[in-house]
């Protein structure tokens, strides 16, 4: 079996698509687009792709690439994210490269420590540079399967300045390859509002109508449509629920278009820190 992620080698995203498929073959692609397009050409047989994270919010490119391939939301899953300083054995590092989100979360050793943050791509592609720079006053910071896959050491570990910080991954098959006998338990969709007072109050009133719970609520903008907005829900309950038909039904007459994105096993939220 083949998962698609987006990132290098020591990606958080490898990490997330191997725990949920052990013993897969992950196969990174340098951009979340790559991996809509691996699983759509069977290249691989499904991705794994981040959507939000505790701290930092919604991951908006990925939401944007469900609004526009036909894709299946087939899974859900939680890591857990360590952030480690890695550089090389011995180093007394004076400048630390990451993803902006990264160095955001782990501003507050990076200040005491009286380190120079450089934003780069991702987390992976930092700790590649570092090692392949071979430069003691250079360090990365990433995640621990970093330090495996590139040669380096732990210089220090849970440097975030939160210590719960989640991600929530999703798994996504093409439309004809969803496995057969998926349990249903959430949904996933979107839809657009129409142009009047109240509008989106009615279209949120369907859900409650059928007693169904929101899990999540966010809007992304139509870029085809200037200032014109998609809604995406998650919710708790199958998609061919009773339940859930009733809203969609009744959503349809309230909402400009509604996409099933898809429909999924629950997922349980790992334990916090105490």
């Amino acid at each position: 079996m083949k998962a698609g992620y987006q990132g290098l080698r020591g990606a958080y995203s490898e990490e997330a698509a191997l725990e949920r498929f052990p013993g897969a073959e992950a196969v990174g692609s340098a951009f979340s687009e790559q991996v809509f397009e691996a699983v759509l050409s069977g290249a691989v047989d499904c991705g794994v792709l981040p959507v939000e994270n505790s701290i930092a919010g919604p991951v908006a490119v990925n939401a944007d690439l469900f609004l526009k391939h036909d894709v299946f939301i087939t899974g859900e899953s939680y890591l857990r994210i360590e952030h480690c300083l890695l550089g090389l054995p011995g180093a007394a590092p004076r400048t630390v490269f990451s993803h902006p989100v990264a160095l955001a979360q782990c501003r507050s050793y990076i200040e005491s420590h009286a380190l120079k943050a450089v934003p780069e791509f991702d987390t992976a592609g930092s700790a590649e540079l570092v090692a392949s720079r071979r430069d003691p006053a250079e360090a990365a910071i990433a995640s621990k399967r970093c330090a495996e896959a590139y040669g380096l050491s732990v210089l220090a570990e849970g440097i975030q300045s939160a210590k719960d910080n989640f991600t929530r991954f999703v798994v996504f098959h093409r439309r004809d390859r969803v496995p057969a006998g998926l349990l249903m338990e959430k949904t996933s969709l979107a839809f657009t509002a129409k142009h009047r007072p109240g509008a989106l109050l009615d279209c949120l009133k369907r859900f409650a109508e059928q007693g169904l719970n929101l899990t999540r609520l966010e809007s992304r903008p139509i870029p085809e449509d200037p200032f014109s907005y998609f809604f995406l829900v998650d919710l708790l309950g199958g998609a061919e629920s009773a339940p859930v038909k009733k809203a969609l039904a009744a959503l349809e007459a309230d909402a400009g278009l509604v996409k099933v994105l898809g429909s999924y096993p629950l997922a349980e939220r790992p334990p916090r820190n105490r």
